[in-house]
């Protein structure tokens, strides 16, 4: 089908990298649920977004609540009458040392990071393969295929990511579904805004391109995988880091 005619759901859509995505699938023409946690963040995105009327559809949901978040996957299928994209790239960070990291961190971590995707990538499945089409793009990292020192928890959602992508894209090929993920590096957001100077100079010594990403890189890549330009792509990784995974 064509790309102008897809219903998308995009979460962690409120900042950043989501923000981009959302901003760059309306761009193709779909039809965008932009989920996040954060109201006061969705309440700006319309205007922020320029979106046109009927194509952006907000929503404020905590997408690690199980029944919660397949029940807006069920009723936006319902409503729109298909569900063609969803991008789980909703996630956060709690960094620290192995040895200082507590269990609550972790636990937190894997599942915003991890759990969601999978409680997302469960009920939009049931819809994809129904229609016998859809695109699952998932939001892993650098650290989940090279792990990050103070980021254990992290890296751990990130590489789970990998095996949860590579699994559904394997069980769903035969229904024309796609799983794939995008694994940035180093992108100017918020969220690494408030790493130390010295910490973002050791990071651009890593990447070969010599500059940080931003999220419109991310977005490009998600973008792509979103469309029909990429309909014989599943189980794929792609990383967006400037050259640090080769």
């Amino acid at each position: 089908m064509k790309d102008n005619e897809k219903v998308a759901i995009v979460t962690g859509a409120g900042r950043g990298i989501g923000l981009e995505i959302t901003r760059q699938l309306l761009s193709a023409g779909m039809t965008v649920v932009a989920v996040d946690l954060r109201e006061d963040l969705l309440n700006g995105l319309p205007a922020a977004l320029g979106a046109p009327v009927g194509k952006l559809d907000c929503r404020v949901m905590d997408v690690t609540d199980s029944a919660r978040f397949t029940g807006l996957i069920d009723e936006v299928a319902e409503k729109y009458g298909r569900l063609d994209v969803l991008v789980n790239n909703a996630g956060i960070t709690r960094d620290g040392l192995l040895l200082r990291m507590d269990d609550a961190d972790w636990e937190l971590v894997l599942k915003v990071n991890l759990t969601s995707a999978f409680i997302g990538t469960r009920a939009a499945a049931r819809h994809m393969i129904r229609q016998r089409s859809g695109s699952i793009i998932n939001m892993s990292s650098y650290s989940g295929l090279e792990g990050n020192r103070g980021q254990a928890n992290y890296a751990a959602s990130k590489a789970g990511l990998l095996g949860l992508t590579k699994t559904t894209a394997k069980e769903l090929a035969g229904k024309n579904v796609r799983c794939n993920a995008v694994a940035p590096g180093f992108i100017k957001t918020e969220m690494t805004d408030v790493l130390p100077q010295q910490a973002k100079d050791i990071a651009l010594e890593q990447i070969p391109l010599k500059r940080f990403g931003v999220p419109a890189d991310v977005a490009n890549a998600v973008a792509f995988l979103a469309s029909e330009a990429s309909s014989y792509i599943t189980g794929q990784v792609i990383s967006v880091d400037g050259g640090m995974h080769t």
